[in-house]
């Protein structure tokens, strides 16, 4: 057991947060009944358990086996080169405190500092349309050019587009993870996660190093996605989708709701839907988002951004201007009299576009009148 004198504020809200039966909510309110984190180490069993802790929970701190884990803690997070971020620290982001249950300690890989930079969430279904992938890396590709850092939960489908979106703006991107941070999940994003990094954005976790990915993390998870974002954009998401959740999170701690309209006869059209009918802001363009943005934070991204030679082009969705390559390329390829397949538009275009890049032209093909999608994912020109 190390000596109190040794262990610093930080490491005792570590030791709090390892501490069995506790909790964050629980951790954070047991620290103030008894003034501080350290103070709580400096009690009695008998006080412990007059403060309403389990036996387990009262035990573990008195006994001095929560400062044991925190230290040991500490050299597992030092082998996975990850950082922790606790209650209190200077680094800890200021958004994260404002919610009802943030967490005691993070665990941070990458640059800690962009966790306090404007940020937005973009989540959705794990299952995606092609549509919901290319609205989600074109969004969150068009925000992220503009300095907004892309929050989301490395998860498959739309979490997944929008990281891979804001990795092809070259910005940076938070990864918030339901497993520990040296546990990329899924095994098939860990080329994502390297990029994530080696481009200045972060992998976080509130779990120990080396949790495993066990289903009850997840929606726990969620809660700080929310939670250090201005505000959460919703792109596709079933009745009954895990989304649901970080969106009403993100109602609890009052952050703005953004949703990306669908086909209503589309089932993971449900969730936008219903909360665009509940006065979530509707998000076509990436300007949906900025014009709702405070004020000071436009101000603060204007006067960081690039200069304009340097800025990247917007993929505007109402742009009249003619064709772009890739719409000209697809819309070669769709007759009027025949109906064109899905499929076969990849096979022919994969050398030319990503798949991603293809959803994005159909899309703006449809909305502007040019194409019509039939059923089982078919094409036909309008004219």
């Amino acid at each position: 057991m190390p000596s109190h004198s040794a262990v610093s504020q930080h490491e005792y809200w570590l030791a709090l947060s390892l501490t069995p039966g506790l909790g964050a909510t629980r951790g954070r309110k047991l620290a103030a009944r008894f003034g501080s984190p350290d103070a709580v180490f400096q009690a009695s069993l008998t006080e412990l358990e007059a403060a309403g802790l389990q036996a387990i929970s009262a035990q573990a701190i008195a006994n001095g086996i929560s400062l044991t884990r925190a230290e040991e803690e500490l050299g597992k997070a030092r082998g996975a080169e990850a950082t922790i971020v606790a209650l209190g620290d200077q680094e800890y982001p200021e958004r994260l405190t404002e919610i009802y249950d943030p967490p005691l300690c993070l665990y941070v890989r990458g640059d800690v500092s962009i966790l306090s930079q404007p940020g937005m969430a973009v989540v959705g279904t794990r299952h995606p349309t092609p549509y919901g992938v290319g609205m989600a890396e074109r969004l969150s590709c068009d925000l992220s050019a503009r300095g907004i850092i892309i929050i989301s939960g490395l998860a498959r489908g739309v979490d997944t587009a929008a990281h891979r979106g804001a990795v092809n703006a070259k910005g940076k991107t938070v990864a918030v993870l339901g497993t520990g941070v040296d546990v990329i999940y899924p095994r098939e994003n860990g080329k994502l996660a390297e990029q994530i990094l080696s481009l200045g954005g972060a992998i976080i976790s509130e779990f120990p190093v080396g949790t495993f990915a066990a289903p009850q993390n997840f929606p726990i998870r969620n809660r700080i996605i929310s939670g250090l974002s201005l505000g959460v954009l919703v792109v596709e998401a079933g009745e009954y989708s895990g989304t649901r959740i970080t969106a009403r999170c993100a109602l609890e701690q009052s952050r703005e709701v953004y949703a990306v309209p669908g086909n209503v006869t589309n089932k993971l059209s449900w969730g936008p839907n219903t909360l665009i009918k509940q006065g979530a802001k509707l998000v076509a363009t990436w300007e949906d988002v900025w014009e709702e943005l405070p004020s000071d934070v436009r101000e603060q991204l204007e006067a960081d951004k690039p200069s304009a030679s340097e800025t990247p082009a917007t993929a505007s969705l109402f742009d009249g201007a003619a064709l772009s390559p890739h719409e000209k390329k697809i819309y070669a390829l769709l007759r009027a009299d025949d109906s064109t397949h899905i499929d076969e538009l990849l096979d022919k275009l994969q050398e030319s576009m990503s798949s991603s890049e293809m959803f994005a032209a159909l899309f703006e093909l449809e909305l502007s009148g040019k194409i019509r999608q039939l059923p089982g994912k078919n094409y036909v020109r309008t004219f």
